[in-house]
């Protein structure tokens, strides 16, 4: 699953011509094949990337909305990089819409 999520499609710059929705498609395939395994960490880190995707395209929403339920899911950890990551972006979202507003 990670290694879906680090391919070269993904990690291109998605302001490049296609590169987003490739990066997109890839990551929505890491998260997909996480599901089906039940694997809530790699879950977590394509939603991230997924997230930060979204963060970058204007798409604050849809980022929040992703994470929500997946670092709901965690009930330890919170220590570890990955959650604090997931608790992080979507405060960098909210904040960033209230001063757009």
């Amino acid at each position: 699953m990670d290694l879906l999520r680090r391919r070269r499609c993904c990690d291109r710059r998605p302001h490049r011509r296609g590169e987003a929705a490739k990066a997109e498609a890839c990551f929505e395939r890491a998260l997909a094949v996480a599901r089906a395994q039940q694997a809530k960490s790699w879950e977590l880190r394509a939603a991230i990337s997924l997230a930060r995707l979204w963060r970058d395209q204007g798409k604050p929403q849809q980022a929040r909305e992703l994470l929500a339920p997946i670092y709901g899911w965690f009930s330890e950890g919170f220590d570890t990089r990955d959650l604090k990551e997931a608790k992080a972006l979507p405060e960098e979202l909210a904040s960033k819409d209230h001063r757009a507003t």
